[in-house]
């Protein structure tokens, strides 16, 4: 590795981190850093600048196990029979669907949607699907916190969570958004995305690893590594400003990001 692949792994990560929980899509952000910057797949191949993007993420996931440490040992120890708390029941109900769409179409995602196209598609449609739900989750609120979700709620987010598939939609957007749709506050959506997202991005790395991992070479395990590192210590900065954040200024906001950023990159690179 030069300094250049160093930078890279440094700032893709950052950009990772920062944007992980966000509901900007962390995915679509670091394909156009890449893309228009450092070029990861001329300088290693495909099958490893996929790969990596996918498997920094748990870099993230990590620093969402340490905040919500005592959110998972609860989980963990929670019985079905105990109604007044999320137990792991509902967070498999909401697993199910992105679990089985992601196995099926996973070759299909890697080959052709990493790219600053199908980002610019997906930043427009979830910001549009933001937008809306912002506007519905005016009119009823019902469940404030992530205890009190229901098994159709885990359900519908789980459903809406398979749109993050399509890079550019973000995970975190269009779960959210299914949720307050559904009459969840803004910060319970949240936490059931975050909470939902550690056996995702941590099953999504295991199959991008071992799907490719004759690409995985002695070269570019320091450019994993760093970028791994990155990600982890910059979501620790991230997770609770943004917790904070998505319930005073909700979803719309960051649909109108989307949207800029999705015309500047069209313009500008397309």
């Amino acid at each position: 590795m030069n300094i250049w692949d160093w930078l890279a792994a440094l700032v893709l990560g950052f950009v990772e981190g920062m944007t992980e929980f966000a509901p900007v899509s962390s995915t679509g952000h670091m394909i156009i850093v890449d893309d228009v910057l450092f070029k990861t797949k001329e300088r290693f191949s495909q099958e490893a600048a996929n790969t990596f993007k996918v498997v920094i993420q748990l870099g993230s996931i990590m620093a969402v196990v340490v905040l919500m440490r005592e959110r998972f040992v609860q989980l963990l120890r929670m019985s079905r029979s105990d109604g007044s708390r999320l137990h792991l029941v509902k967070l498999a109900v909401g697993l199910i669907p992105f679990g089985v769409l992601g196995l099926l179409f996973h070759d299909d995602i890697d080959e052709y949607l990493f790219s600053t196209t199908t980002v610019i598609i997906g930043l427009v449609a979830g910001a549009l699907l933001m937008i809306v739900a912002d506007r519905v989750s005016r009119r009823r609120t019902s469940t404030e916190s992530v205890d009190r979700i229901t098994y159709k709620q885990a359900l519908v987010m789980g459903l809406f969570q398979c749109l993050a598939l399509w890079p550019g939609f973000s995970r975190s957007g269009s779960t959210i958004s299914g949720g307050v749709m559904l009459g969840m506050s803004h910060r319970a959506a949240a936490d059931f995305t975050f909470i939902m997202a550690v056996p995702i991005m941590a099953g999504a790395s295991f199959i991008s690893l071992w799907k490719h991992w004759d690409s995985i070479t002695a070269d570019v395990v320091p450019f994993f590594a760093i970028g791994f590192i990155s990600a982890f210590a910059f979501a620790l900065l991230s997770i609770r400003f943004f917790l904070k954040l998505i319930n005073r200024i909700k979803l719309v906001p960051f649909a109108i990001y989307r949207l800029l950023l999705a015309a500047v990159i069209y313009v500008v690179f397309l």
